[in-house]
């Protein structure tokens, strides 16, 4: 092909490269060789038909003959999607012939072909295998549990086995009139002891010491808001008392001479229980503190505190000792400037356990 041969009859200038298959399909130029043999997707070129844009307008710039395709660039299974479409036979020509023959091979090779890589999957279903299992699961819970209840049901009755305990000793009937045994005496009685006077129950004094007369001591009586001053938060201390229902507080004080004092108070409420309470109370005040049990009681201890400052340069030593019987709390404190032994304490807390005994 020549630049002559560029212009058309017509006279428009890149004729040439309109005709079908002229810019499409390289080597168009041998089609008249190959007209009667049926066109293939073989046959078919690789590379796409060029934008219209890419067209060159000039005559001159169309080459004289089109380069053939070079034969390892043609794909060994061509895809008919990516193939370009087959260009549009000239009228007389070979390809109006067998147009079905260069379809169907395209149409099998495609049919061939596995789906696309990077294609969604269906997602799979699983709503109805997981309400079989449920429902399984349910079901099985359901009969093993009404099996093992219809079990248990036709078993006979296990006896229980007998009480380790002998019976009451309690007589029968009352014994005669004239030969029941005595009541007992205020001294083995303690409760008869805490119902009277609880100032009676108060430990002697001392030989040389002498009763103090203290604000907080009306005639060896101690009201609950007096006892409560003398704490840093009175107003929790008194509303504990009363929750706990004090019954009565009698007290002591002794002074012994120079620096030296001592103090007794024995608080009576109307249960055990708070009792015990107010006395675990007490001891925690001093949980840092090495305290020593003290024998003959269950939750009773004595202390031998570290001096504090009283405020005016002397340091002030401490020993006290807390515990309950009965419905009865006990609370001792001896203050001196010099330093106060365990035994003192020790004696004055056993003195005072034994009276309430």
């Amino acid at each position: 092909m020549n630049t002559a041969d560029s212009t058309d009859a017509a006279g428009r200038p890149g004729a040439a490269a309109e005709e079908p298959g002229a810019a499409e399909e390289p080597g168009a130029a041998e089609a008249p060789e190959a007209a009667g043999a049926p066109a293939t997707a073989q046959d078919a070129p690789t590379a796409t038909a060029p934008a219209p844009d890419a067209i060159p307008s000039p005559a001159s710039d169309a080459p004289d003959v089109a380069p053939e395709a070079p034969k390892d660039h043609a794909p060994k299974d061509p895809d008919t999607r990516d193939a370009p479409k087959a260009p549009d036979a000239a009228p007389g020509t070979a390809q109006d012939t067998a147009p079905d023959a260069a379809t169907a091979p395209d149409a099998a090779a495609s049919a061939e072909l596995p789906p696309a890589q990077g294609a969604p999957r269906p997602a799979r279903r699983w709503g109805r295998t997981v309400l079989l299992i449920a429902a399984a699961a349910v079901i099985g819970v359901s009969v093993g549990t009404a099996v093992g209840y219809r079990i248990q049901a036709d078993r006979p009755p296990t006896p229980l086995p007998p009480l380790n305990q002998p019976g009451l000793a309690y007589p029968a009937a009352p014994l005669p009139k004239g030969e029941e045994p005595p009541p007992l005496t205020a001294a083995e009685d303690r409760r008869v002891k805490t119902d009277g006077d609880l100032r009676k129950l108060l430990a002697p004094r001392p030989k040389g010491a002498k009763d103090m007369d203290v604000w907080w001591l009306k005639n060896g009586w101690e009201d609950g808001a007096s006892y409560a001053r003398g704490y840093r938060w009175p107003v929790a201390v008194f509303e504990d008392l009363v929750e706990r229902d004090l019954r009565r507080i009698a007290g002591a004080a002794w002074d012994q001479g120079g620096d030296k004092e001592t103090h007794i108070e024995l608080l009576q409420f109307r249960g055990g229980g708070s009792a015990m309470t107010h006395a675990e109370q007490l001891r925690e005040q001093h949980a840092g503190a090495d305290g020593t049990p003290l024998q003959g009681n269950g939750n009773g201890r004595y202390y031998v505190l570290p001096p504090s400052d009283v405020g005016v340069g002397v340091l002030m030593h401490r020993a006290r000792a807390v515990f309950q019987r009965g419905d009865v709390v006990v609370d001792i404190n001896i203050y001196d400037s010099e330093r106060i032994s365990q035994t003192e304490i020790r004696a004055l807390a056993e003195r005072q356990l034994e009276l309430l005994s």
